[in-house]
């Protein structure tokens, strides 16, 4: 039987899972930086992209950790993709930051 097939989807369900994950990730940073309750958003965001994460990767491995190798390896290329590729997160100055930029000015 040819597993090659199948040894290809699992790599691109694996990336399509990093993709989710590192992009949810993103996003997460992204809103967080403003929000009131950023330590509620990221334990969320962290539990919910963990969890889909790990189903996904028991889903598509089935028992087989032939699948599960190449899932792992897109999941990790795309962890690369978007550390080089994502655009870096707004994020709005501290307060802090505005007084050292004003008291640096004025030296």
């Amino acid at each position: 039987m040819n597993e090659a097939p199948a040894l290809i989807l699992a790599g691109l369900m694996g990336a399509l899972l990093g993709g989710f994950y590192y992009g949810g990730l993103w996003l997460t940073v992204r809103t967080a930086v403003t929000s009131k309750h950023a330590a509620l958003q990221f334990l969320a965001s962290t539990l919910l992209r963990t969890v889909l994460a790990v189903s996904g990767f028991f889903f598509i491995s089935r028992s087989h950790w032939e699948r599960l190798a190449p899932c792992l390896l897109g999941f990790f290329l795309a962890s690369l993709a978007f550390t080089r590729w994502a655009p870096a997160p707004i994020a709005k100055p501290s307060h802090r930051a505005q007084q050292g930029a004003t008291d640096a000015s004025q030296s």
